[in-house]
Parts: C-alpha cells; sequence; structure tokens
C-alpha cells in the first residue's frame, strides 16, 4: 500500500491523504477510449487530482486514500506501456486538490520541440544517493530546468536558474547560453534535475538532440531525492514547490511552510503577505502592478465564489486548509525571527 511506503515519515492520523506523482513516456493511440474509464475510476475512490494523457503518455497528481490511490495506479498499470510507470508518494493532511480531472492534450509536458522522443534518446539516470558525488565533481555543470517561481523556493547547491517563465522557453535559452555554459567545465558534462523527473526526460533528450552526449539527470527528480537522501547529507536548500494546495514540500516530504499567490502562482514569504498589495486570492507584491482593476475584481470574485461553495458543503476542506495556512503562518514567523537573530550577531561580529 501507498501509506506503508510513507509511514515512516507521519502517522495515518496525522497525514491522512496519499499524493502519488506519476508519468509514463508510452505511445497511446485512442485517448478519447482511455480518458473516460480513468475518470470514472478515480471518481468512483474519491480520488481528486488532474491526469493528463497525450499521445506521448500520462502525466499528472492524485490524492486520496490509500484504497483509493491504490485502485487508481491498478487501472493506470493495465494501460498499454504503462506497467512500469513511475510513481512517487507523499502525504498531506488535507485533500490538496478540489476536484479530478483527466484532459486530454498534446503533450505531457509542453516544451514545442516536435521530433523529440525522450523513450529511446534520453540522458543517463543518477539515482538520488549517487547525485552528491556528481554535484561536488567540478566539472559538473548543473541546470535547474524548473520555472523560475518554483526555482524561488529551493534548489541545489551551485545550480543554475535559467529564469524561464515556462518550460517551452528552456531550448532558446540553451541554445543561447550554451558557448557560456559549455565553457564553465573542463568536460561538456551537463547534469539537470526538474520536481519529478518528467521535464528532465525531455530536457536532456532535447540535449542529446543538440549534439552532447555526457548528459544525467536525477532518477525522480527533487521529490525522490527529498525523501531518499537525509537532510544532514542534502545538497538542497529551501523547500521544494508542487502544483497542489500544499505549496511547497520539505525533506521528508512533509508539507512546506510556504504560502500561495492564487492570481500569479508566486510562492509568497510572510513579509510579502504583510503587504498592502497582498489580498487573499486576488493579488501579491509580484503581480499587482501587472494587473488591472478588472482582473483584481475577477479574481475577488473567484474566491467569493469559493467561499460560498465551502457554505454550501465543503466547509470541512476549508477548515482543515485554515489550519494548514496557520501552521505555515506559526512556521514563518519563527524563521524570519531566526533570521533577523543571525542578521544581527553578524552585524554584532563586524562592530567588534
Amino acid at each position: 500500500m501507498a501509506h506503508a511506503a510513507q509511514g515512516d515519515h507521519a502517522g495515518e492520523q496525522d497525514l491522512p491523504f496519499c499524493v502519488a506523482a506519476l508519468y509514463r513516456f508510452t505511445p497511446f493511440e485512442d485517448l478519447p477510449a482511455l480518458r473516460e474509464p480513468l475518470q470514472d475510476v478515480c471518481v468512483a475512490n474519491g480520488v481528486k487530482g488532474t491526469l493528463l494523457l497525450a499521445h506521448e503518455g500520462i502525466n499528472g497528481t492524485i490524492a486520496g486514500t490509500d484504497e483509493g490511490i491504490a485502485a487508481v495506479l491498478a487501472h493506470v498499470r493495465a494501460m498499454p506501456g504503462c506497467a512500469e510507470i513511475e510513481v512517487k508518494f507523499s502525504r498531506a493532511p488535507a485533500m490538496p486538490f478540489l476536484r479530478m480531472k483527466v484532459r486530454l492534450k498534446k503533450e505531457i509536458v509542453t516544451m514545442g520541440v516536435p521530433g523529440l522522443d525522450p523513450r529511446s534518446d534520453v540522458g543517463h539516470y543518477v539515482q538520488p544517493e549517487d547525485w552528491n558525488a556528481l554535484l561536488e565533481d567540478p566539472d559538473t555543470i548543473l541546470i535547474d530546468t524548473r520555472n523560475d517561481y518554483e526555482v524561488a523556493t529551493g534548489t541545489f547547491v551551485g545550480a543554475i536558474d535559467p529564469k524561464t517563465k515556462t518550460f517551452r522557453e528552456f531550448p532558446d535559452w540553451f541554445r543561447t547560453h550554451r558557448e557560456e555554459l559549455l565553457a564553465k567545465g573542463r568536460t561538456p558534462r551537463i547534469a539537470m534535475f526538474c520536481t519529478g523527473g518528467i521535464r528532465c526526460e525531455k530536457a536532456t533528450a532535447f540535449v542529446k538532440a543538440e549534439g552532447l552526449d555526457e548528459v544525467y539527470h536525477l532518477q525522480g527528480g527533487i521529490l525522490k531525492y527529498l525523501e531518499t537522501v537525509p537532510e544532514e547529507k542534502s545538497l538542497w536548500r529551501g523547500e521544494c514547490f508542487v502544483f497542489d494546495q500544499r505549496v511547497t514540500v520539505k525533506h521528508g516530504l512533509e508539507p512546506g511552510s510556504l504560502e500561495q499567490c492564487h492570481a500569479c502562482r508566486t510562492p509568497l514569504t510572510a513579509e510579502e503577505m504583510a503587504s498592502p498589495k497582498y489580498e487573499h486570492g486576488v493579488s501579491c507584491p509580484h503581480c499587482y502592478d501587472e494587473r488591472d482593476e478588472k482582473q483584481r475584481a475577477r479574481y475577488a470574485e473567484r474566491e467569493r465564489q469559493a467561499k460560498l461553495a465551502a457554505e454550501r458543503g465543503e466547509a470541512h476542506l476549508g477548515a482543515e486548509m485554515d489550519a494548514i495556512r496557520e501552521r505555515k503562518r506559526r512556521e514563518r514567523d519563527a524563521e524570519i525571527e531566526r533570521q533577523n537573530m543571525l542578521r544581527d550577531m553578524a552585524l554584532a561580529r563586524l562592530q567588534e
């Protein structure tokens, strides 16, 4: 059972929901014929989240009870080419999704480069327990393939941040900076990582198509690393952004401490949430000046409708999420106090 795999991090009473992040590159033919049965088994088992189906495979994150997730994964593993699908489990104190969606897409992770086939031409996999040695090699060029708002919450020591807004921008970024990147290492050895591994499947296939052979990526992504590598030996700094209401996770895949702006998706600190430009569900300091009053009014109405929906029967979820937000607020306040203390100590040493 999924819970048994995650039971070391927290008891079932504290973290009752199983979260499964999964993907598989495999050729699918009749997508509509796959979509309806998959949607039905998820709904029948109380599982929520988002799954993407494309002719190149399946990708997504779902959450539910251990039994519900097990039933859905049994169905997925019976789909063409999915018997050995990559799945990463974590736990959540409340259901992190509001509904279940199975969507048909052109790509399960959108890069926009035709002709790439991660199934046949992908980089060298590196297990989490071997990742540190690769990063500590001075010849390794380490690239974070995630988007800028994800990198802002945490990354590996020494990683290059491409500052991309979407994954579509990565090919142009790499081509623009290729010579500069290769000049950083004595050999053209490139290592890349992402949240769960899927973007690196395409990123390494792309870089190899660009003529580089010594290309590596983290097997199972950041999530597998945070689950596998003890914090005291970790080269990860910060928290890992995830695409659900937990916002981030920490070592051991425990829920993180950050909140997120519902308008622009940027993770927020306590200082940013104290800004006059922050309004829950409407705006934050990062997007306030990029939105007009009409847009903010639309976001405010969306937030009002969400509250009305909670009053009509989803109050339990709302109450749980409020409790989670309060816990995150306390953790943020404690971290701010710790940082202020360290800064004061550093200033005192300089004045001595």
